[in-house]
């Protein structure tokens, strides 16, 4: 029955979530409904206060400044008209004849520097738009345009990306966001070539069965700022956070003596690996946002309002999944979590393969790849380690496939960002996802097969 119960509350917590009820209503409720299935009604209240809400705090407490630098770096350089002026730059040099691959390095460039990927729908799909429908691409290509640039190799595979999908396995393996860099490339350029690739092809089949671009009376009226920054300067805060975050993780931080650590009011620990990955990020974030204030001091219309703005827009995310993670810490709990704790670790010796199966089983079902990952390495992540070390595989190896294995699944159609991209560009699942599922499902499948081939025959490289 326990057993049972775990599976009814996966499957509520799926299909609820894409009728639209906020996980932070659900996941409480559905965690508490398997404890009863498991016949302990009387740790309702212990269960949601020592176990729920000790995980989703713990969570919030790791990685909340992640979130909250990412959500005001990527608002900054909204209102700054960075956004849009790195997206019409790369247009310009790739030429609006290319239109697909223009928005797809558009949304990577934005994606991998730090950018939200809302920020980043929201600022490139009125210049996709405008271009889709000058080459005359059917309009429902965009959201897979913009979700193979946001949603792909800028947010799981490439090295030093600070997505926090790049964040989450850093305090559980003790590696860093450049985990695996080699293998990093590898699949992020079988995502991009792949992606590409079928977009366009799509776009030409399309169009010589004669569809075009359609008449859509709701499209964006650009709206051109003036006083937009060049392109160059535009980009000078990303190239800032990709360089800091590589020379606090693998120069700076590791020569500081951080023995203090070992203090009972520093947590204990023995070393600082498990932190450096989120602290490397947190000074690589904040430094681009002092440049970019700094940067168009005079451009801004209304700073408080943008940093209020962007902080505020931290929160609804974190606390999102904090609550899965809080839902996931109490199945893990359950008794009858064994069999299934039991039936995904036996699914092959290879923990590499056994890893990926958990993390993209629990993405799909929360819908979330964050909030997935962080379930699957709470609960089986020790396992993994220890797995791995006994077999010789690399902790970074071990990250990059369970970031890579986050951005499969979870793009399932009850996915959030999948939901308001789509809201964005005025289409719905019917006209588009098609285009989405193969891009952020199919592909990133083939470049975590890849990978995990690549890293159990040569290691991490």
């Amino acid at each position: 029955m326990g057993t049972l119960g775990i599976l009814i509350s996966l499957a509520l917590l799926m299909y609820l979530a894409y009728r639209g009820i906020n996980v932070l209503i659900l996941a409480p409720l559905l965690a508490l409904l398997a404890l009863l299935f498991a016949g302990d009604v009387g740790l309702l209240l212990p269960t949601y206060t020592q176990v729920f809400m000790k995980a989703m705090g713990g969570y919030v407490i790791q990685f909340f400044p992640l979130f909250l630098l990412g959500a005001l770096f990527g608002k900054l350089m909204d209102d700054s008209g960075s956004a849009r002026a790195i997206a019409h730059g790369i247009v310009a040099k790739v030429g609006s004849e290319r239109a697909i691959l223009a928005i797809v390095l558009a949304c990577g460039i934005l994606t991998y520097g730090g950018v939200s990927l809302f920020v980043v729908a929201f600022a490139v799909y009125p210049i996709g738009a405008a271009l889709f429908r000058e080459a005359g691409i059917p309009k429902r290509l965009i959201p897979g345009a913009i979700a193979l640039g946001s949603f792909t190799f800028t947010m799981t595979a490439l090295p030093g990306t600070p997505a926090i999908q790049n964040a989450i396995p850093n305090p559980f393996f003790g590696t860093d966001a450049f985990a695996a860099p080699g293998l990093g490339v590898i699949a992020g350029l079988i995502m991009f070539g792949l992606g590409t690739w079928w977009l366009t092809a799509q776009s030409r089949k399309l169009m010589a069965a004669g569809e075009g671009y359609g008449e859509h009376r709701d499209d964006p009226v650009s709206e051109e700022r003036r006083d937009i920054p060049g392109f160059w300067l535009a980009l000078l805060p990303i190239f800032v956070v990709i360089a800091l975050n590589f020379l606090m993780a693998k120069q700076i931080l590791p020569a500081v003596d951080t023995s203090y650590l070992a203090k009972p009011e520093y947590g204990g620990l023995q070393d600082a690996k498990s932190l450096i990955g989120i602290w490397s990020i947190i000074v690589a974030l904040s430094a681009a946002i002092v440049l970019l204030i700094a940067l168009h001091w005079k451009r801004w219309m209304d700073l408080k309002k943008s940093v209020n703005d962007g902080a505020f827009g931290s929160m609804l995310p974190i606390l999102n999944t904090a609550a899965e993670v809080g839902y996931g810490t109490v199945i893990a709990s359950l008794a009858g979590f064994v069999v299934i704790r039991d039936l995904v670790l036996g699914v092959s010796s290879n923990p590499l393969i056994s890893e990926a199966v958990a993390v993209n089983i629990l993405a799909g079902i929360t819908g979330s790849a964050s909030g997935g990952m962080s379930i699957a390495l709470k609960t089986l992540g020790e396992q993994y380690l220890t797995m791995a070390n006994a077999a010789g595989i690399s902790p970074e190896l071990l990250h990059r496939v369970a970031a890579m294995a986050s951005g499969c699944m979870d793009t399932l159609p009850h996915n959030g960002a999948v939901i308001s991209l789509l809201a964005i560009c005025k289409l719905t699942h019917r006209e588009s996802y098609k285009f989405i599922f193969v891009n952020t499902v199919a592909f990133p499948l083939v470049a975590l097969a890849v990978v995990i081939t690549l890293g159990t025959l040569f290691g991490s490289f």
